[in-house]
């Protein structure tokens, strides 16, 4: 039985996977133009697997030897670049044999380069000259994990494949395809041999052109999980595939981890269909349990580019839009925020960088909630921010002393509070936006509803744009009202600061809290 692939490049024989993923008609233009390219994407978002699709077409269709080759292994090398030589070499030499055979000329040509050692700096371009002439057919080459390379060894191989690229196509490869998680004029190269910091752009600019690879859209959701259908004969309901598009918005691996958790781990008895709760309840999982890939985009949030935007963008700061362009595009890249706009990529990551930024807050956070319930266990949403009121009050200032994300701390120390006490009995759902220029928080406990509003207080335009917000939020979801203002003057005093009224806006009251 295949099954969703949620580790590694997808194996069409044992993974359901979705086909042409690429615009195949321009990557053969590009070929036939000779261009050297950069492909960029997100990781885990099907880059690999729609590559290796596209080497086995162009080899069926025989008019190019076409050639794929991971380059990670030589990130250890650094600016140790005869190293890095070294292991490249012996990387191109593995993946020849496997894909054309000892028979290539090239695997000779390593073995000796191999075997007496002699990785000068120009041993790259060398060897792909010498495979260019010797090859019957001009050779096409795509090169993974280009942005894995560290320092001078990246430098050297770009300046390389630069150097070559006026022989192509007879002496050196016709086109090439470097591909990794950022386009190249992203690149900040520091090289210790130069004592500077070198542009990828500056030292690879033959590039003709960036391309990227998208989400899925809900239709491809759709054929993904069919898929599965098919083989299995286990529905998903329609409903529960707009779910998980909407969760996801159509990241790869998100849509693939949602459902190998409904389909693999909890509903494996084939004839129950998959429905919204079960998806609902694999969201929630894949939240806590913050998988690998979740993992490691998790660890840029405190690169210095990536802190000033997301920080900006928890805390709703209008005032901070004015990023430089190739910040934006860097954590674009990345697939933290989504591609127009300033929001993040997806509901799940919405809910697991705040998450993971407060995780050290919340379990210091104590525990007890049965004082803001009532005798039938309904919650009392004004005690409960009462209470946070006198903590924000005594623990704030030595809590968010030093925290990285100034903007958004009380935010988030407001989230771990309400998520340390909500979780087990409720939920707590983030809405954040820099663009909306406000931060919600819908609370459900039980059958009651709650929005919060979170703001940074200017001036009293900031109370009434939140009570217009806050109450066309409340026409639509019934829920109990409250605002909640953080005044980040310094000069005031608590008492001058925290108070606690309740106000009528068109009928409804509405709560707020001034911290």
């Amino acid at each position: 039985m295949k099954r969703f692939c949620i580790a590694g490049a997808i194996i069409p024989e044992d993974h359901y996977f979705l086909s042409h993923r690429l615009d195949w008609e321009q990557l053969r233009d590009f070929i036939e133009a000779k261009h050297y390219f950069i492909l960029h994407a997100p990781r885990q978002s099907g880059k690999t697997t729609a590559v290796l699709e596209w080497v086995k077409e162009l080899n069926r269709e025989g008019r190019y030897k076409t050639f794929y080759i991971n380059v990670e292994a030589a990130q250890a090398a650094r600016n140790n670049v005869e190293k890095g030589m070294e292991t490249l070499l012996d990387c191109f030499k593995g993946e020849i044999l496997l894909q054309f055979g000892e028979e290539d000329p090239a695997v000779r040509y390593l073995q000796k380069e191999i075997k007496e050692r002699s990785f000068s700096g120009n041993a790259l371009q060398n060897f792909l000259q010498f495979w260019s002439q010797s090859s019957d057919k001009p050779l096409v080459l795509f090169i993974d994990e280009i942005d894995a390379l560290v320092g001078d060894t990246l430098i050297s191989v770009l300046r390389q494949l630069r150097a070559g690229y006026i022989k192509r196509p007879t002496a050196f490869p016709q086109s090439i395809c470097l591909f990794g998680v950022r386009d190249i004029r992203d690149y900040r190269i520091w090289s210790d041999k130069e004592q500077a910091t070198i542009l990828g752009g500056s030292a690879f600019n033959i590039k003709t052109e960036s391309i990227t690879l998208a989400d899925f859209t809900l239709e491809q959701v759709r054929a993904l999980y069919f898929e599965h259908t098919k083989e299995t004969g286990q529905v998903f309901t329609e409903e529960t595939v707009q779910y998980a598009f909407e969760q996801t918005r159509g990241q790869p691996w998100l849509v693939n981890a949602l459902a190998y958790q409904a389909c693999f781990r909890d509903i494996v008895d084939r004839s129950k269909e998959i429905s919204v709760d079960v998806m609902q309840r694999a969201r929630d999982t894949l939240v806590k349990r913050c998988d690998t890939h979740i993992d490691v985009l998790l660890s840029r949030l405190l690169e210095p580019r990536v802190r000033t935007i997301v920080d900006a963008i928890i805390s709703g700061t209008k005032e901070a839009m004015d990023f430089p362009p190739d910040d934006v595009q860097y954590i674009r890249d990345l697939g933290l925020i989504a591609p127009r706009g300033y929001e993040i990529a997806n509901p799940i990551y919405r809910e697991v960088i705040p998450r993971a930024l407060i995780s050290s807050m919340q379990d210091r956070i104590p525990q007890t909630m049965p004082s803001y319930l009532d005798a039938e266990g309904f919650l009392y949403m004004d005690r409960l921010l009462a209470a946070f009121t006198q903590f924000f009050r005594e623990h704030s200032g030595a809590w968010l002393k030093g925290f990285a994300y100034y903007e958004s701390a009380p935010h988030l120390l407001l989230m771990a509070f309400l998520q340390r006490l909500i979780n087990g009995g409720g939920s707590v759902t983030r809405e954040y936006a820099l663009d909306s220029e406000k931060v919600d928080l819908y609370i459900t406990w039980k059958t009651q509803r709650f929005v919060l509003e979170l703001k940074i207080f200017y001036n009293q335009k900031t109370i009434e744009q939140g009570l217009a917000q806050l109450e066309s939020y409340m026409d639509k979801t019934s829920a109990e009202g409250h605002l909640v203002l953080f005044d980040r003057d310094i000069a005031k005093s608590w008492e001058d600061k925290i108070y606690h009224r309740i106000e009528q806006v068109n009928g409804k009251s509405v709560h707020i809290w001034g911290l």
